[in-house]
């Protein structure tokens, strides 16, 4: 047994290849341990043999036919009550690379503890933000109101002093025209029949030479605009940006406050790797390889003392074959030469007993094959059927069975190999016989190139789940970060005196403004009257009347009439000056308006908002750091758990992979036995046989046809009882020339 797997290893280590591993690109948001530096072991269980393989695809198609029954289980199961074994190589180097790939772990972890204040305090900065900002940033903007608060006071105060001069010079101009016309009307003229009906339809319409918008009489807002500036005294705007700020300083302060603990934690990362080291050196993976190899050694030397017998032993069988195959060949040689000479020496013209002596020297080597035929034939044939039975044997119990998994099923039959183990493998490794480790597991591991920690299931010796528990390493971690205390008290979003400048803003009397007065007489025309179509009509009606004094008055204050129309009224709707008066005064007063409207319960709400964000920070904040904290820490513990779990995976799947055993076992049933030498056997007894067969045929043919190569002592005539012929005449049905029935004939 000791023979056979060293061979078989020292033709395995001939043909493994190794190979770089291709580059690894980890998924984004995960460690990069990289790949363990395993080599990959490409030995190919496979076996081409060429042109020739046609004619092994027979030979088993002829074995099939020969043997169909199916591989006989019971009869090996009886047969077979000795041992077997198993063995792989070094994997110090892995151990190595799972050990020293904790340093990256580690520097990421440190990489975070250094980064604390963006990772830990930005965290509990935007927890806390969800508060924070949004009642600062309402502060920030009642702040922005109480400035536009102000210059809207201020437009409303341009505004209405534009349009009051106005419309105050209007009002002057009109009150004195119809002054005038109220004299004109009292003139005695008036009182003629003629013209009273049209005076007094004149004095009626006088009423409406007024001005329509009158801003004078709106009320002020110099008492708001007072407020409002005292308000602005203090920059609230400031004061807000410095509760930014403060807040802002969120991961500043966790770093100031963490210092101590970070340093403790950095300490308990060394002594991790410390034990992680000592763990690598108690896996007993090495043991069990390094005793095999301690044996693989021993087997290998065992093998290099009987090689030369072997090497002399197969000499004897090369030599053995080429005798048969020279028997052979020396049997067609003169088969070959009787032909080629009786065929050459042949006179249709000589009778038997004047035959030349080449034609008989052919003859006499026909006769000479099968002499040697039927001397060589019994060698042939024992050879033929002992090859047979080993060859063909070997090819139904062991290759086609080794192919199907059918011979490890055997194998794994309890109590087939040990009558008092029901699991061979795993009584020989583990002493324990019940674990339920089977060759046909092991070999099936092996060729999918699992680590030999898994296929052997060594966690029956030495389990790596419960030595690299995760709680194991983290604990004092978690520990540490959870002793981590944070206090944020120091910062003050908004002081008294920025809640008291709002205060004062909600009661600086802006509510109290007479909007509706206001956006009244914007709305309002200048004039009650169009006074161009009043002057117009005052001068129609001055047409109706006789002609003289009273009707040239009447025309002159039509023309004043339109000229005030003209320069005053004109420019009052048209003019930019008092276009953007009016359009200023409507946008403040509407602006005032919206911020007025329950201003008082805006500004305690924005207070409101200010103190709750600060109770937070003050009172709360401890329950959201202790959050965040524990996401923090999850974070670093991650970064170990993905190293463990690597780890686990590693030594389960690549470290010390057992493929090289799967391909000693392959090289060695399936390339050395099968197919070099099996194959061999059964293509050498196939042809061998063949020839063999083909021998009677060629004996016949042969004695058949000597006798007309044959020089003869006398000239015996028989006769064909069957044919009525002669000897002679029967030649011609071998398609052979009678020189003797042929001169006969030509002589009758």
């Amino acid at each position: 047994m000791a023979v056979e797997l060293c061979l078989l290893l020292l033709l395995f280590c001939g043909t493994t290849v190794s190979e770089v591993q291709p580059i690894y690109k980890p998924p984004p948001g995960t460690l990069d341990f990289g790949f363990v530096p395993a080599k990959t072991y490409d030995t190919g269980a496979y076996h081409e043999p060429g042109p020739i393989g046609i004619l092994f695809k027979i030979v088993h198609a002829y074995l099939y036919l020969v043997q169909p029954n199916s591989f006989p289980q019971d009869l090996v199961r009886k047969l077979a009550q000795q041992k077997f074994g198993n063995a792989q190589g070094d994997y110090q180097k892995q151990i190595e690379y799972l050990v020293n790939q904790y340093n990256t772990t580690k520097d990421k972890a440190l990489s975070d503890l250094n980064n604390v204040g963006p990772l830990l305090g930005s965290r509990v900065q935007e927890q806390l933000g969800k508060e924070v900002r949004p009642a600062l940033d309402a502060a920030l903007t009642m702040a922005g109101a109480i400035r536009e608060t102000k210059e809207a006071l201020e437009n409303v105060s341009v505004s209405v002093e534009v349009l009051q001069e106005g419309t105050e010079r209007l009002h002057a101009n009109l009150t004195d025209v119809k002054m005038h016309l109220s004299n004109t009307l009292n003139d005695s003229a008036c009182s003629a029949t003629q013209a009273a009906s049209t005076c007094n339809i004149i004095r009626n319409s006088l009423n409406q030479l007024n001005i329509n918008a009158n801003f004078s009489g709106l009320p002020g807002v110099s008492s708001q605009l007072a407020k409002i500036n005292d308000v602005l005294k203090i920059d609230l705007s400031s004061l807000v940006q410095k509760g930014y700020a403060a807040f802002n300083d969120t991961p500043d302060l966790v770093v100031n406050q963490t210092r101590n603990i970070l340093s403790d934690i950095k300490n308990v990362l060394e002594s991790i790797g410390s034990n992680i080291t000592t763990f690598a050196k108690t896996l007993p993976v090495q043991k069990i390889l390094a005793d095999l190899t301690i044996y693989l050694t021993q087997s290998e030397a065992y093998v290099q003392d009987y090689f030369p017998v072997v090497e002399q032993y197969d000499f004897y069988r090369w030599l053995g074959c080429l005798i048969l195959c020279c028997m052979v060949v020396l049997i067609l040689i003169f088969y070959c030469l009787g032909l080629l000479c009786g065929t050459c020496g042949y006179d249709k013209h000589a009778s038997p007993t004047t035959r030349g002596c080449i034609s008989n020297t052919g003859g006499n080597f026909l006769m000479a094959g099968v002499g040697f035929s039927f001397l060589f034939s019994w060698v042939l044939m024992t050879v033929v059927v002992l090859t047979f039975v080993t060859g063909g044997n070997v090819e139904k119990l062991v290759c086609e069975p080794f192919e199907d998994k059918t011979l490890f099923k055997v194998l794994d039959t309890p109590y087939l190999l040990n009558q008092h183990w029901k699991n061979y493998l795993s009584g020989i490794l583990f002493k324990n016989p019940n674990i339920n480790l089977t060759f046909e597991n092991v070999y099936s591991d092996c060729k999918e190139n699992k680590g030999i920690y898994t296929s052997l299931q060594l966690e029956h010796l030495f389990n790596i789940n419960e030595f690299l528990n995760i709680s194991m390493y983290t604990e004092d971690v978690a520990l540490k970060i959870e002793h981590i205390q944070i206090n944020l008290s120091k910062i003050i979003l908004l002081d008294e005196i920025g809640k008291e400048n709002l205060l004062n803003f909600s009661s600086s009397g802006i509510e109290g403004i007479n909007f509706a007065a206001y956006l009244a007489e914007i709305n309002k025309s200048v004039t009650k009257v169009d006074l161009l179509s009043f002057a117009n009509d005052l001068e129609a009606r001055a047409d109706q009347l006789p002609k003289g004094a009273l009707e040239n008055a009447l025309k002159g204050h039509a023309n004043n009439i339109r000229m005030i129309h003209n320069q005053q009224v004109i420019p009052l709707e048209q003019a930019m000056k008092y276009v953007k008066a009016r359009s200023t005064l409507n946008q403040s007063i509407r602006l005032l308006k919206r911020t007025s409207s329950e201003l008082t319960v805006k500004v305690k709400n924005v207070i409101s908002a200010v103190n709750a964000a600060q109770l937070l920070i003050n009172n709360n904040a401890s329950l959201v750091i202790v959050q965040e904290t524990k996401k923090y820490m999850d974070t670093i513990v991650g970064y170990f758990e993905q190293y463990i779990e690597w780890v686990k995976e590693s030594i389960a799947m690549e470290v010390a992979a057992c493929k090289p055993i799967a391909n000693v076992i392959d090289t060695a049933v399936d390339i050395f036995l099968c197919s070099y030498i099996t194959d061999s056997v059964n293509t050498f007894w196939f042809g061998l046989g063949g020839s063999s067969i083909f021998l009677i045929p060629a004996i016949i043919f042969a004695v058949k046809l000597s006798k007309y190569y044959r020089r003869m002592d006398t000239e015996d005539v028989y006769d064909d009882m069957e044919n009525g012929n002669n000897g002679y005449h029967k030649e011609h049905l071998y398609g052979i020339h009678n020189p003797v029935f042929t001169s006969s004939v030509e002589q009758w």
